[in-house]
């Protein structure tokens, strides 16, 4: 079938055309690595691109706000993965993002994606904190990412150390009893803070230990849920407590 008859998105920009970056990602799809992200949650149309031949993309279209926007609108994994790393952070709407969230139907988007281009707008941590109380379970999972996201890359003096401090405590007491991949984004976060953020990184871990291991069923891939306790130990015996990212994409 041919891609613009799946895609009728005649939207042009400077730079390419939805249909031009659709051809692209069909031509590099691959059938391994399509069928390993079935197992996790991925669904038809998209064409198993490597996040690898995502970036080649992107060195062409650079950020390209409209062009993101359109892509994410295709419903193909594979554009919408690349429209978060080609997002403008800088023009994105809570409105957008909202629209994104909702519509990220798998774990790679909503605790990926989402969460990447969220953590990086103005409006961050206020939509973290707002998608946390989400009933659905990609949103809320999209709001424990995005507030991990923003501690990952937001200097410390710029950071609500006391929120941050009431979040551990909440994710260390809700995150057993939460939807499944909530638990799993919730031990991110507790493992996401205690690296990011020394002045917690003690309580962090006492939380980890404290949660031990979690359950969280992985759609039957070998992918293991670490233990937030161990996890923050690891960085810290490497010297990297509190190296923020540049950026939350990757």
């Amino acid at each position: 079938m041919a891609i613009r008859s799946l895609y009728q998105k005649p939207l042009k920009t400077k730079d390419m055309t939805v249909d031009e970056v659709m051809k692209q990602l069909e031509a590099l799809g691959n059938e391994g690595t399509k069928k390993i992200l079935m197992k996790h949650g991925a669904k038809d149309p998209f064409f198993g691109v490597k996040v690898a031949d995502l970036k080649k993309i992107l060195k062409k279209t650079k950020k390209n706000h409209e062009l993101s926007l359109a892509l994410y609108d295709t419903g193909n994994s594979d554009a919408m993965y690349l429209a978060g790393l080609m997002a403008d952070e800088s023009k994105m709407t809570k409105s957008i993002m909202n629209k994104w969230a909702k519509e990220a139907y798998w774990y790679m988007l909503s605790e990926y994606t989402v969460p990447w281009v969220a953590s990086e707008t103005p409006f961050g941590l206020e939509i973290g904190q707002k998608w946390i109380k989400g009933k659905k379970e990609n949103i809320a999972s999209a709001g424990w990412a995005t507030l991990s996201s923003y501690a990952s890359i937001m200097p410390d003096d710029q950071l609500d150390i006391k929120l941050y401090s009431s979040l551990l405590d909440q994710a260390a007491e809700q995150v057993h009893e939460a939807q499944n991949r909530v638990r799993y984004v919730m031990n991110g976060f507790v493992i996401a803070v205690g690296c990011y953020v020394p002045e917690l990184t003690e309580k962090a871990s006492k939380l980890g230990k404290k949660i031990g291991k979690v359950s969280v069923e992985m759609g039957g891939t070998a992918c293991k849920v670490p233990l937030a306790e161990d996890y923050i130990k690891k960085v810290a015996d490497k010297g990297r407590i509190g190296k923020k990212r540049k950026s939350a994409r990757c």
